[in-house]
């Protein structure tokens, strides 16, 4: 059966569509289980019905036309318990009903399994036969597993018939929803832009080509760079190899050769599709075939097919260079959005921004942020290669992207933007205002940045100081590591821009889920490997040239704050300062009149909690990194979208945590403040506000916000909230406490700004 399951994946995912695929379903299972039957029943969700989409044994006119309820009949009892149902004598079962469009009343036995992908249902796979029978143990679990492996299949299939504008019975569909997790708030509808990593034939968008007779001459002259590319290497090793070894080559040449894989792509070209997206199908349909044959050999092939198609691939690319031209409002879409992806598009033109992978609290999703465009991430079932060129409507509140777009629903999400505009509006009005309680506390709102583009728009939003300064930002933008001298003049500017008030710059924080294109980390477990001052103390040469550089230019201005990422010893901690008092003296020396800047560690790590008393004898102050104390402490990847609901800042444990490191940190006389995101949620930042965090530095988007809170409540009911929060047993509780807060204060607008 292993060998019959595999052969079956194998031909599904060569399948040029989604009526292939159940065409090759329906015949291989038929013979593989020597039944008269085998069907597949889809759910319609515009017609709420499963529909017989396919079929060997029943009447062919019947399919696509035949359907049944959710809760009717056999299917629909497979599909409600979402478990199987074997019989063998169905048509005296309770739930039973005859269709005599299929002609199935000489059917007696019966085996139905549910497909099922990330909880929903959607559909059945049945098998029946005349004579009374019931399906075996193992021929149950052969349909079990079988459905499993192909629900990731028919999922994406339907997906991609969604876009479209089909359902599975061919009605006319609009309003296709896709879900993701929220990434950053807000909505727009714009025209979708997949962006794909260069050499990625898994990445390529489907996009049709503007002159087929030009597009199939570039194409050859590509496939022809890489012939002779594999000839040349061929003749350099041929003194190194043996004839026989030598053959491979020839092997090489000949599946690049017109008659082979170039072929194929020429009449995918004629079809009307661009020669990226011809080359990318082409090869996965040899690569996923080969890849599930039980045979050394043939999958070493597929490896070598993918190999030459990604250099061929590199060539079409690398020719085609020209300047993206983006929308005047584009969404950007893609299967990993990067930093440096996002810094390709003018900002003017960006709107939203899609990630198949991610999750609220990655590094992408915090930029999205910052820049103040809604963002989706983790939308995984979403054929993003599909939507390219399309209009589509993203609601970052909720984590959801619609396709298709009504009128209807054009119309409900234009007055949430227009919504989003007026309540900027209505905000702008206090940016020149304290972020003062109406009992007269007040919270410093400082502003996390990346670019100096950010310190002047935080500046006029009202931002009293830079509570992190991501210096990783300037380095993703590059293609090396940036010198001494380039460092300076990007950090002037920013020290500038906010003088006299206190600009604090973390030191690199690369690894993790920030990756930099020259410097690329790769590991099983980023997030508990080497990254932040772990990679600056193993290379302390890039180290002292970023604080020598920061202090160079906070020469005459003296508001220079550093601060250490990812800080989990002391150790690292005295190497760090006696790297700093080299850097310094090393100025002093040459001239230079500068103050030495205040130290600082960034507690992300929950071990650094518990040792404020060696902190205070060796820094300055500390700041809480809230995405990353919490992924430690509740053991949540950020980044992962099947885990993203278990994060939460308003876990009871995490409110404890952070309430008891603010009373020891107060205790020692130490600094401390609060620079991760969960500053910008309007409702934590009262909390936070409540532990005795006087400092809260966000996102420049979400300062308005938090300070028309802040300025709408007292702090003794802020105090109160907290002891409340403190009893609470689970975070939805806390946020049931808060939302009830914000609602008595008139503030309840903010919610859906904050959170969705």
């Amino acid at each position: 059966m292993l060998e019959t399951l595999r052969s079956i994946i194998q031909e599904v995912n060569g399948a040029k569509d989604l009526n292939a695929s159940l065409a090759i379903i329906t015949r291989r299972v038929q013979r593989a289980l020597n039944t008269k039957v085998c069907s597949v029943y889809l759910l319609d969700k515009n017609l709420e019905r499963y529909v017989l989409m396919a079929s060997i044994g029943l009447d062919e006119l019947a399919v696509g036309k035949v359907s049944l309820g959710a809760e009717e009949g056999l299917v629909g009892l497979v599909a409600r318990r979402a478990e199987p149902v074997n019989l063998d004598n169905a048509s005296s079962h309770p739930n039973y009903v005859y269709l005599p469009e299929t002609r199935e009343e000489q059917f007696e036995s019966f085996l139905g399994v549910p497909i099922i992908h990330h909880q929903h249902v959607l559909g059945v796979l049945v098998v029946q036969q005349h004579e009374k029978r019931i399906f075996d143990s193992e021929e149950e679990a052969f349909l079990i597993t079988l459905s499993a492996q192909l629900a990731g299949v028919i999922a994406n299939a339907e997906a991609r018939g969604a876009i479209t504008g089909f359902s599975p019975s061919g009605i006319k569909t609009v309003d296709i929803c896709f879900d993701g997790v929220p990434g950053a708030p807000g909505v727009a509808i714009a025209e979708a832009v997949t962006v794909f990593p260069p050499a990625d034939l898994n990445a390529i968008p489907n996009r049709p080509c503007k002159d087929i007779k030009a597009e199939i001459v570039f194409f050859n002259d590509c496939l022809n760079a890489v012939r002779i590319d594999i000839s040349e290497l061929k003749m350099k090793i041929k003194g190194q190899l043996r004839p026989e070894e030598r053959e491979l080559f020839d092997a090489y040449l000949h599946m690049l050769s017109d008659q082979a894989l170039g072929q194929e792509v020429v009449a995918k070209i004629k079809e009307g599709q661009w020669a990226q997206g011809a080359l990318a199908r082409v090869a996965l349909e040899h690569v996923n075939g080969m890849e599930m044959i039980d045979d050394d050999y043939l999958r070493e092939r597929a490896t070598d097919i993918k190999d030459l198609c990604s250099r061929v691939l590199f060539y079409l690319q690398d020719k085609q260079q020209e300047t993206q031209v983006y929308p005047a409002r584009c969404i950007l879409i893609c299967e990993e959005l990067s930093a440096a992806m996002l810094a390709e598009v003018p900002k003017e033109n960006l709107v939203g921004i899609i990630s198949a992978k991610g999750s609220g609290h990655s590094h992408v999703a915090i930029l999205a942020r910052g820049m103040g465009i809604p963002a989706v991430m983790g939308a995984i079932d979403i054929p993003f290669s599909e939507f390219d060129g399309k209009e589509i409507i993203i609601d970052g509140y909720n984590g959801k992207v619609y396709g298709n777009p009504s009128d209807e629903l054009r119309t409900r999400f234009q007055e949430i933007v227009n919504e989003q505009v007026q309540l900027t509006e209505e905000l702008e009005a206090i940016k020149d205002l304290p972020a003062e309680t109406l009992d007269h506390y007040t919270v410093g709102l400082w502003v996390n940045t990346g670019m100096i583009t950010d310190a002047f728009t935080a500046k006029e939003r009202g931002a009293e100081g830079i509570g992190l300064f991501r210096t990783e930002v300037p380095f993703l933008l590059k293609d090396r590591f940036p010198t001494e001298r380039e460092q300076t003049d990007i950090y002037r500017p920013q020290l500038e821009a906010f003088y006299p008030r206190p600009v604090t710059m973390r030191t690199l924080d690369i690894g993790g889920d920030k990756a930099l294109p020259y410097f690329t980390i790769k590991e099983d477990n980023p997030f508990l490997g080497w990254r932040g001052i772990r990679v600056s103390m193993d290379h302390p040469e890039i180290f002292i040239s970023q604080v020598r550089a920061m202090m160079k230019a906070s020469q005459g201005l003296d508001n220079l704050h550093i601060m250490l990422p990812m800080v989990s010893n002391m150790r690292q901690v005295d190497y760090a300062m006696h790297l700093i008092d080299r850097g310094y003296a090393e100025l002093l020396e040459e001239g230079l009149t500068i103050k030495k800047p205040d130290i600082g560690v960034m507690v992300e790590v929950p071990a650094i909690t518990y040792q404020m008393n060696a902190l205070a004898k060796r820094v300055n102050f500390i700041s809480v990194g809230t995405n990353d104390l919490i992924q430690y402490l509740l053991a949540v990847d950020r980044n992962n979208p099947r885990v993203a609901n278990l994060f939460s800042i308003f876990h009871p444990p995490v409110l404890h945590a952070l309430n008891d490191l603010a009373k020891n940190a107060e205790r020692v006389n130490l600094r401390y403040s609060v620079c991760g995101e969960m500053a910008g949620d309007p409702g934590a930042a009262i909390l936070l506000m409540a532990m005795g965090f006087k400092v809260l530095s966000m996102n420049i988007t979400a300062l308005p916000r938090v300070k028309s809170v802040i300025r709408n409540i007292t702090f003794a009911q802020a105090e109160l909230l907290l002891a409340r929060a403190l009893q609470a047993e689970d975070s939805e509780e806390v946020k049931s406490m808060i939302d009830m807060e914000l609602y008595n204060a008139g503030v309840e607008r903010l919610l859906r700004s904050s959170r969705g």
